[in-house]
């Protein structure tokens, strides 16, 4: 499976997902890059939309490799195989867990977005990709302790390890397009993919909100 950029991921999986159209669903989406994925799917199934913030805890040295992964309400998931094998003592563990803390509080902020109320709703959470799976798994796990009815995982493309960790963890899980071998990256999946930043996804999301909100009667 190749998409052409985001969007085009988000059709699909919308298309996938067209037995939740117009039955109240929440979209919530993991920034940066699973924004405009969720854009589309809240557009195609008439859903509210959201974010849910999850930061990966950064293996030192390495920015783009993790060992777990935390959410603004403190939950801290680790990569209970990887750790060891890391040397990582529990005090720089800890120490990396309350900094990541940190960012995700920031990030929140910035977004400006209240949460959505999902007690009792279906909840599909949505990214542009699985690599690891931790990050998802952290999401799914903070918003099963705000009391939805199910839990609906739906990404374009994970790797093998990635789907068989998160699927266990959620209700449903979707994903078109699954790759197994030594390596995985998301961008292998898209013609047009790039590094969105904060400012970019904030904007493409409260864009979208405020075309939800109801126009004013000129005449009131």
């Amino acid at each position: 499976m190749l998409f052409c950029d985001r969007e085009h991921a988000g059709r699909v999986l919308a298309g996938l997902l067209g037995d939740l159209e117009g039955r109240g669903c929440v979209v919530l989406a993991i920034p940066n890059g699973g924004v405009p994925v969720g854009i589309r799917i809240a557009d195609e199934l008439r859903a509210d939309l959201g974010v849910v913030i999850v930061r990966k805890l950064q293996v030192p040295g390495n920015t783009e490799a993790g060992f777990g992964a935390v959410t603004s309400r403190g939950d801290t998931i680790l990569n209970e195989e990887l750790v060891p094998h890391l040397g990582l003592d529990g005090e720089t563990i800890k120490r990396i867990a309350d900094r990541t803390l940190d960012e995700v509080r920031r990030r929140h902020k910035e977004f400006g977005v209240a949460d959505i109320d999902i007690r009792g709703r279906t909840v599909i959470l949505v990214d542009d990709g699985l690599a690891s799976g931790f990050t998802m798994i952290a999401a799914v796990r903070s918003v099963r302790g705000r009391g939805p009815k199910r839990v609906i995982v739906a990404v374009p493309t994970a790797s093998a390890r990635a789907v068989t960790l998160v699927a266990s963890e959620a209700d449903r899980f979707v994903c078109p397009d699954v790759k197994d071998g030594p390596s995985f990256a998301v961008a292998e999946a898209y013609e047009d993919w790039y590094d969105l930043t904060i400012r970019e996804a904030s904007a493409m999301l409260q864009a979208w909100l405020r075309k939800q909100r109801p126009k004013k009667d000129p005449l009131e």
